[in-house]
């Protein structure tokens, strides 16, 4: 039976053929008229399927009373799905034939066919959010059955020409899999995921990685016109994997003035902790370079900063690289999978397979971070890194090198690096000085794609004025148009007459520097709850030597959802874009995305959504 919702005729004994014919081709535009077909839906039954502008939707030809449940004589409607919008289906196929099943509604059977049915049929895949947790999606498909093939076969068409409507969605991508990422579970976690892939008609050349710093190798020597060729690279595996491909594609192809070293700041005389910068130095070749068992590159490489000190994407002058279309994607297989909780709201391979595929983008901040001198007693030799959710020292530093003697105890190392560290109670001499942030000015004057001079007000202890990153967040989007690469300005404090740096000097048991949220199974609500993935600042935590009881105090609010873990006299929480570092001991080693990297002198900058994700954000 085909039906004209325009007209609401039914035409019994219609060639479907003949309508196969007709409705096969779709030009794109919209339609005059709806098409509508009674076909079998698998395990419900005969329903009237509608296609509309923006997705499908099908109600059962026979209604009937006795379907419905009931609590204390209230009746109740069954709990089935009639719709899909377009945007969450990822693929459709067509089957030849087989089994349509009976209806699993209660008391259905005398209305529908009360055996199973052969016949021709296709599905429809998309996805689902969970109800109990709204980031999290589930797979979901919908079989759909007619007796005529050509039927069938004019439904996949009319489906597949909206679906490539969609825009952004990836056709080529580039994986790395990490097969000791985690619980060694990186191979797994791909299999899992691959038959999305191919439903959704993805091609995918697939890596996995046989040494360390494989991946950075060819993301830093594959040239930019064999990366166009690509929709993006996806990384399966942890944070560290993550930041090993980020910095292989930024190392060769990202290039900006240095922040300033902890040198160039000079102490005013007024003795109130202020700086201002002084042009002394000018650095002009950095060095990166990844040491680690099975998640680091090992291997160096050079980045020549351009003679113009404006940022630029440009390895290829015959083809200069779009950042704007090429995206990354992270399936996560590690042991805390940060980046992935504060971009998709879940740890969830299908949840971030499906982000992928379905062409979901949100912008991320990265930061340079640049390390002056390894030891004290080293020669100046700037050393790029680059990190996308934190960099830590002191207790954070401690617990990753603590943690490299126990990797074959997998991700219950950090449980046990962390409270072996946490005993020791170590505090170290430092200084920080960091870019003033003057509250009252906005988001709006960030530029994205260099250093930002945005400000916006710092953190409040009172928890209802947090404002939490989330899909279309108005923080993260409230940027001007973009600016290119090469045409970026100056950073901010290239102009000292504009900066003023704040100095903190003394003991700590940890400094933290956090570009997003870091949330995590272990901190619910992350390091800092109200981060943005895309506002232009770094978080800057000081943590003040204390008493052991109170530094266990704050831990265990970073352990509760809707802890004040900020709220101490012991911490303190800055809002900057840039900040520089010197070590006063002989022990010195942060942690950058979960890598150990030895530093006595370090200074970091943050690039507004300096990369694009396959994400969307978590869900509210």
């Amino acid at each position: 039976m085909e039906r004209n919702i325009d007209d609401g005729i039914a035409v019994k004994g219609e060639n479907p053929a003949a309508l196969a014919v007709a409705d096969a081709e779709v030009d794109g535009k919209a339609q005059s008229s709806a098409l509508s077909s009674t076909l079998f839906l698998d395990h419900v039954g005969q329903v009237i399927l509608t296609f509309n502008s923006d997705g499908l939707s099908w109600s059962l030809v026979q209604s009937f009373n006795n379907d419905e449940s009931s609590c204390l004589g209230v009746k109740l409607a069954p709990k089935v799905v009639t719709e899909i919008k377009f945007s969450d289906v990822y693929a459709v196929e067509l089957i030849d034939y087989g089994l349509v099943h009976e209806s699993n509604l209660p008391n259905a059977g005398k209305f529908l066919v009360g055996h199973d049915n052969e016949m021709y049929w296709f599905k429809v895949h998309g996805f689902q959010r969970s109800k109990s947790q709204p980031s999290l999606w589930v797979l979901a498909q919908f079989t759909f059955g007619h007796n005529d093939p050509q039927m069938c076969q004019m439904w996949v068409n009319r489906i597949n020409a909206s679906l490539n409507l969609e825009m952004g969605r990836p056709r080529n991508l580039l994986v790395f899999v990490h097969p000791r990422s985690g619980k060694g579970s990186g191979c797994r976690t791909w299999e899992t995921v691959a038959p999305i892939f191919s439903r959704a008609k993805v091609k995918t050349k697939v890596t996995v990685t046989q040494r360390a710093g494989q991946a950075f190798h060819v993301m830093a020597s594959t040239s930019n016109q064999e990366l166009y060729s690509y929709d993006g690279v996806v990384a399966v595996g942890g944070d560290g994997f993550f930041n090993e491909i980020l910095n292989g594609f930024l190392s060769s192809r990202h290039k900006a003035p240095y922040p300033p070293s902890p040198t160039d700041i000079i102490h005013s005389a007024d003795g109130n902790g202020s700086s201002l910068i002084h042009h002394g130095s000018s650095g002009t070749v950095a060095e990166t370079s990844y040491q680690k068992e099975d998640e680091s590159p090992l291997l160096s490489s050079t980045m020549q900063q351009n003679g113009s000190g404006f940022a630029n994407f440009n390895q290829d002058r015959d083809f200069p690289f779009s950042e704007e279309q090429f995206r990354f994607g992270i399936i996560p297989a590690g042991s805390t999978d940060a980046i992935v909780m504060c971009t998709t709201g879940t740890r969830d391979p299908i949840t971030s397979a499906l982000h992928i595929v379905l062409g979901k983008r949100v912008c991320l901040d990265v930061a340079q971070v640049v390390r002056w001198k390894t030891t004290s007693a080293s020669k100046l030799d700037p050393c790029v890194r680059y990190a996308a959710s934190f960099a830590g020292y002191g207790f954070y530093g401690d617990v990753i090198t603590e943690s490299e003697k126990y990797r074959w105890m997998g991700p219950k190392r950090y449980d046990y690096a962390g409270t072996k560290v946490f005993l020791r109670h170590r505090s170290y001499e430092a200084e920080v000085a960091y870019l003033e942030v003057k509250s009252g000015e906005t988001n709006s004057t960030s530029g994205r794609g260099h250093a930002s001079s945005s400000i916006r007000a710092l953190w409040s202890p009172n928890k209802s004025e947090r404002v939490v990153c989330r899909v279309n967040c108005a923080i993260c989007n409230d940027k001007p148009i973009h600016v290119s690469m090469e045409d970026s300005q100056a950073t901010t404090y290239s102009r000292p007459e504009e900066t003023r740096w704040l100095r903190s000097k003394g003991r700590f048991l940890s400094i933290g520097a956090a570009v997003i949220s870091c949330r995590n199974e272990r901190a619910p609500d992350g390091l800092v709850a109200d981060a943005h993935l895309s506002d232009g600042f770094l978080n800057l935590i000081l943590i003040k030597d204390c008493p052991h009881a109170l530094y266990l105090w704050h831990l265990t609010q970073l352990a509760r959802r809707g802890g004040t873990p900020l709220n101490f006299k012991f911490v303190e929480h800055h809002k900057t874009t840039a900040f520089v570092f010197t070590s006063f001991g002989t022990e010195s080693v942060w942690n950058l995305d979960g890598e150990p990297f030895q530093a006595h002198q370090l200074s970091a900058q943050v690039f507004r959504g300096l990369v694009s994700l396959f994400a969307s954000g978590p869900e509210v």
